[in-house]
């Protein structure tokens, strides 16, 4: 059994979302309390239930590559691009010959290039199957998104991708960290990318009823954990993280967000969308990332939830987080990005560990916006409206996705 000894720690953070390009810009506005939910544009939403959602508007993809390339790449591959670079960059990590192997890349997706495919049906029914673009399988494969990075960026060391639905982000991570514990590598890019917001990918949800129809006002559709929520508000981007062994990152040295300590999955067993009663399945996972990074109940101070602003998610996962920790849940600073940036999917983990890393980081923690009536049975504190200041010294972040699958990390601030 390999020996799982490595320290590992986040020394490079790359945020692409709705509220900011760069993880500074992101956190600045997610503190703020900015949303980043509107009408959709690019898209005739008049037969569609749901309107809204959380896209990027000034994304230009050439800033990220060659500006011919930009144009052929699809939309989610385009962000894990852009996020590997920003979060390279801020680790100020050089991958060269000298250290193209020791360095991996795990990116995952939920959906991957969805609209590549809904073009190609268009052009099959159309005009025949001579006419299917050769990039047809590597631009709608999720695993182009890892594939893609390592070939920009040149790092030859384990490769790989999740789908795990809403999950994959977390997992992604997840899976890196431990990769980078046993020692197959010593420096990891990891995290999640979606461009989800698709005619049949807002139609299917739409369908699925799991979207907000709040359309007449979209900067309040996303209500987690608040009574008059009404389902979650899909959004893009993408989340990618730079872990690396502690011993690399103080070798080079690098600055170090946190350090990450604890890494638990699980599965519901239950079904397809709905998660598991009383949020059994999320809890265990809780419990597994404690357990893994040997700490207690009392020790989390913050937890980034999954926080969909669904009717069940955010009742089971106020259940889970109460089975988990038990009196303490009632001290526990809690709060949802999703209020802000809506739901990235397979992006959605990844995204929310930069942002629990800045928050351990600089001592402030985003608020949950739109909370303006408490909801009896989600009764905990959820950071209402307004970020405020505090030491947060550890925490944990959560992710859930369809099929039952559960992962949660737990990071803290780094102490040599």
């Amino acid at each position: 059994m390999p020996q799982l000894n490595n320290r590992v720690v986040i020394t490079g953070l790359g945020a692409v979302t709705s509220i900011g390009i760069g993880h500074k810009a992101f956190f600045d506005n997610l503190t703020a309390g900015k949303s980043g939910i509107s009408l959709i544009e690019g898209l005739d939403t008049s037969a569609y239930t749901t309107r809204i959602g959380s896209q990027i508007k000034n994304f230009d993809a050439g800033q990220f590559m060659d500006k011919k390339e930009a144009r052929k790449l699809v939309r989610f591959i385009q962000f894990a691009i852009a996020g590997a670079k920003l979060a390279v960059e801020d680790a100020k990590l050089k991958i060269d010959e000298s250290n193209a192997c020791d360095v991996g890349v795990l990116v995952g997706s939920g959906i991957g290039g969805i609209d590549f495919f809904e073009e190609q049906v268009v052009i099959l029914k159309n005009k025949g199957p001579s006419r299917i673009s050769p990039f047809a399988v590597p631009y709608m494969i999720c695993n182009m998104a890892a594939g893609m990075v390592s070939i920009h960026l040149g790092i030859k060391g384990p490769n790989s991708c999740v789908a795990t639905a809403c999950a994959t982000g977390t997992h992604s991570i997840g899976d890196a960290y431990r990769i980078l514990q046993r020692g197959d590598a010593k420096a990891m890019v990891a995290g999640g990318s979606e461009a989800p917001i698709t005619p049949l990918g807002l139609g299917a949800f739409c369908a699925a009823r799991a979207l907000s129809t709040n359309n007449n006002n979209p900067e309040k559709a996303s209500r987690p954990f608040e009574k008059n929520r009404d389902g979650f508000v899909m959004g893009e981007g993408a989340g990618i993280v730079v872990l690396e062994t502690l011993d690399h990152a103080l070798s080079r040295g690098a600055n170090i967000y946190a350090e990450v300590v604890g890494y638990g999955m699980s599965g519901d067993a239950f079904h397809m969308t709905a998660p598991a009663p009383n949020g059994e399945g999320a809890s265990r996972a809780i419990n597994l990332a404690l357990k893994d990074a040997g700490l207690n109940c009392e020790d989390i101070d913050y937890v980034n939830a999954h926080g969909t602003s669904t009717e069940l998610n955010d009742k089971y996962e106020t259940m889970a987080i109460k089975k988990s920790f038990g009196e303490r849940a009632k001290k526990l600073l809690i709060s949802s990005n999703k209020s802000m940036i809506g739901h990235l999917l397979g992006a959605a983990g990844a995204i929310e560990l930069i942002a629990t890393s800045l928050t351990i980081k600089n001592g402030i923690v985003p608020p949950t916006i739109n909370h303006d009536e408490a909801d009896p049975e989600c009764d905990l504190n959820y950071v209402p409206n307004h970020s405020i200041k505090a030491d947060i010294k550890a925490a944990i972040s959560n992710s859930f996705g369809f099929g039952g699958h559960n992962a949660v990390l737990a990071i803290k601030k780094y102490e040599a």
